[in-house]
């Protein structure tokens, strides 16, 4: 599965943005998909993830109540709705595809990475 990440870009404190994956293939349904991020300086974290039907889906504690994650197989699209945002949410934003649902808060459980979109959020 080859996978873009778009919809990054610069917003205040308290703002929302919506990411978007889209993936290619016909497998992608298959699979459950991640979200993880990236700072400068610092390594890649777990932010959310989703199985492959849409029906189950996981936070990290810091997202929880703020981040919402979702999909669309019909658009082979996994989707990251982002809301009050705040400065430390600043990062790269990666999605990628689970091996399996064993863990879904590990960075090796995870493969097919896409190209990551910045997100910035001023304060």
């Amino acid at each position: 599965v080859q996978l873009q990440a778009s919809g990054g870009g610069l917003v205040q404190a308290g703002g929302s943005l919506r990411l978007s994956c889209a993936g290619s293939g016909r497998t992608f349904s298959r699979y459950g998909m991640g979200w993880f991020r990236q700072a400068s300086g610092k390594e890649r974290e777990f932010v959310a993830a989703v199985a492959w039907s849409g029906t189950s889906t996981y936070y990290a504690d810091s997202m929880k109540g703020r981040f919402t994650i979702s999909r669309d197989n019909a658009k082979n699209t996994v989707y990251l709705q982002m809301n009050s945002l705040k400065p430390e949410d600043t990062a790269v934003y990666y999605c990628a595809r689970a091996r399996d649902g064993s863990t879904w808060s590990t960075v090796p459980n995870y493969v097919d990475w896409g190209q990551g979109t910045q997100v910035t959020v001023s304060s």
